[in-house]
């Protein structure tokens, strides 16, 4: 059975994987975090796997150098499901540029299986795309 404290422990390091600039301790904290066949996406990219992800967030740190995750409040979770939102902001504080919320799924063993990412405000849907 999860619980509240592994719901938040898990989000935090789901978090902690985005800041961690160290590829080896990056890599280490993605294969405790994440399954093997893992998904992620949001409304600008999409990662499948181990190497999937951390190569989504080598892209992201090299595009916004200096910007970290941070949780806003508490995880919410129940049964395998969770939602964690979060800001994206200069390290030593100050204005986000981003916030957002991620809704996962995890796995029977207690790792991320899925995480779907949305942005505030939510984006303009692409031409061609209707809005649901």
């Amino acid at each position: 059975m999860t619980t509240a404290t592994d719901h938040t422990d898990l989000a935090d390091r789901c978090l902690a994987i985005w800041n961690e600039t160290d590829e080896v301790r990056r890599r280490d904290l993605i294969a405790r975090t994440w399954t093997e066949d893992a998904l992620y996406l949001d409304p600008s990219q999409r990662g499948e796997g181990h190497a999937g992800i951390d190569a989504m967030v080598r892209a992201v740190q090299a595009r916004f150098p200096g910007l970290r995750f941070r949780r806003i409040g508490p995880v919410d979770g129940f049964q395998d499901r969770l939602r964690v939102a979060w800001e994206f902001g200069p390290e030593g504080g100050g204005a986000p540029v981003l916030t957002g919320l991620d809704v996962g799924i995890l796995a029977e063993d207690g790792r991320l299986r899925a995480v779907t990412g949305f942005f505030d405000p939510a984006p303009a849907p692409a031409a061609g795309r209707a809005a649901s």
